[in-house]
């Protein structure tokens, strides 16, 4: 009896104890917890660590002067790629564009047809030119048959009056009709050759709707369509055009620059040059002055120097910049001495210090190159040493930048 007592007491629930504690809770609250932590965490480094690090407008370094070879630089300067033959070519008449056949990059040769103009009133000329000398032609046929007869006739009665079977007066009115005859048959005979002459000028006008290239040559402008009137003289409004395109021949390209007054002692005619293009800073153009313009700009205190490419090459076209380092021959010892130069923008050159210095973008980080300092070139500076060419440096570099420091380029950079 009291067994059974004690195992019903131990089936009893008792709720005075404390229910169990889950330990997984426990741990679910530390990993919110943990990553609530990490999210705060990453959105102040979006907010604050990123725009931390400074963003840079960059240049690249570009090489000028001697290359230890046998030449050195003398002098440098600045210019552009300029064509000597180049031509906008027009109608010689004011006329209605029929057709175009040139487009941009199209190269043409001498002669070949660029455009043709409408060929109406030309045509109409030339048919009437063409049904007069016809007719000229035909008075000219005419009046031989008329003066053959009249020569016979003459004849057959100089041999009459001789034996006095007509009279005179009828001999003398037949001389008189040949005579008038052969005056008539020259005059038809000049009124003909007058309307031979007006015929080749109608073909004339009819040649002139058709416009063809004057020199072989690369279109570079197509500045005009079908339908648009031309003219070769401006008509003073917006709706006429005085070209059909722009072509310029590649083979006469050459460069001018502008050497400042106070240096253009050092040129001479025919001496070697050495032309690096903005677009391709790596490529070096032999060349040699053609002629020192004896005329000098007071506004620029310069004069112009044309310079002539001893290399051509599809990649050379008109309004290109370029850099021009006028060479003289050197002692091969003192060539090889010669550091090699390079020209950086200004606005790339701090100062740290004592020192100038320039900043080189290396991957993400910047690297703080102490520099020497040359001659000022426009807005460029020469620099000796501590720079070669192809580096790409930091223009305007920030005053807190150092060596070292984590950079942002700037999208769409670099400057050459």
């Amino acid at each position: 009896m009291n067994d059974s007592a004690d195992l019903l007491k131990q089936l009893r629930i008792d709720r005075s104890a404390p229910p169990p504690r889950d330990s997984r809770k426990g741990l679910w609250i530390g990993l919110a917890i943990a990553a609530v932590v990490l999210l705060a965490a990453l959105v102040a480094w979006l907010a604050f660590g990123r725009n931390a690090t400074p963003e840079v407008r960059t240049a690249q370094v570009v090489a000028i002067g001697g290359s230890g070879g046998a030449n050195a630089s003398v002098l440098d300067a600045t210019g552009y790629v300029v064509a000597r033959r180049m031509a906008t070519v027009s109608a010689k008449i004011t006329g209605k564009v029929r057709e175009v056949l040139i487009e941009e990059g199209q190269r043409v040769e001498a002669g070949q047809v660029m455009a043709t103009l409408d060929p109406v009133d030309a045509g109409v000329q030339r048919d009437l030119a063409a049904s007069q000398l016809a007719a000229a032609r035909s008075q000219i046929a005419g009046t031989r048959a008329q003066l053959r007869e009249a020569e016979a006739n003459a004849t057959r009665l100089g041999e009459l009056v001789d034996g006095q079977l007509v009279s005179q007066a009828q001999y003398d009115q037949a001389v008189a009709q040949r005579d008038a005859l052969r005056a008539q048959l020259a005059t038809v005979q000049r009124n003909a050759q007058v309307a031979g002459d007006q015929l080749r000028i109608a073909d004339q006008g009819v040649d002139n709707t058709v416009v063809r290239a004057p020199f072989a040559g690369v279109v570079v402008a197509k500045a005009a369509q079908p339908g648009e009137i031309v003219s070769p003289l401006s008509a003073g409004g917006g709706f006429t055009r005085t070209g059909i395109g722009t072509i310029v021949d590649m083979d006469s390209l050459e460069v001018e620059v502008d050497v400042g007054e106070a240096f253009i002692g050092r040129v001479q005619p025919k001496m070697p040059v050495q032309a690096t293009l903005n677009a391709y800073p790596d490529w070096r153009i032999p060349g040699e002055v053609i002629a020192i313009i004896p005329t000098a700009d007071r506004s620029k205190a310069t004069v112009k120097v044309r310079i002539a490419l001893l290399e051509r090459d599809d990649r050379i076209v008109p309004d290109m910049g370029v850099r021009v380092s006028f060479l003289e021959k050197a002692a091969p010892q003192q060539d090889q001495e010669r550091p090699r130069g390079v020209l950086v923008p200004a606005s790339a050159l701090a100062t740290r210090g004592d020192a100038q210095v320039a900043f080189v973008v290396d991957g993400d980080t910047v690297q703080q190159r102490e520099v020497t300092v040359g001659r000022t070139l426009g807005d460029d500076r020469e620099v000796t040493e501590g720079l070669s060419g192809g580096d790409t440096v930091v223009l305007e570099p920030p005053a807190e930048l150092a060596d070292g420091d984590a950079v942002r380029v700037a999208e769409g950079d670099v400057e050459s």
